[in-house]
């Protein structure tokens, strides 16, 4: 079970950011979730949507260089603790994480923990041995 998330190359320069909202705001585009990675000389946008398959259309049509990849997503008790016991259940398994980002859902009583594993299957398997249900694309709209 896996999450589809798109990353959009940016040039590391002022308004680049503004360009790529700017062209979800005009296709009604929402975004769920965002992360901003950078270096000197560009950036990374990961990017969480309802609608995968629009956002790429638009993204294409605007000639953002983009791509899709699988992520894992984990819904998470907003309480003390509550990413401790998921980083705990990847670690005994030796999952790898490479990157992770957070965001709430309508409600404040959950958190949604975006990962990007190395072994997508044995973090798979070692959550829900942990009772621990990774979340799925619809399941991520509902939240």
């Amino acid at each position: 079970m896996s999450v589809k998330q798109i990353s959009v190359f940016l040039e590391n320069r002022a308004g680049a950011l503004s360009e790529l909202t700017g062209a979800f705001s005009r296709h009604t585009i929402n975004m769920r979730a965002l992360s901003l990675a950078e270096t000197s000389d560009f950036g990374i946008a990961r990017i969480i949507v309802d609608d995968v398959d629009k956002t790429t259309a638009v993204l294409r049509e605007e000639g953002f260089i983009h791509s899709v990849s699988a992520v894992l997503a984990v819904r998470i008790p907003n309480v003390p603790g509550g990413l401790d016991r998921v980083l705990r259940v990847l670690g005994r398994e030796n999952v790898n994480i490479e990157y992770m980002y957070a965001f709430l859902g309508a409600s404040r009583e959950n958190a949604c923990m975006v990962f990007k594993v190395a072994d997508p299957d044995r973090a798979h398997a070692a959550l829900i041995s942990a009772a621990i249900v990774p979340l799925d694309q619809a399941a991520l709209t509902e939240m």
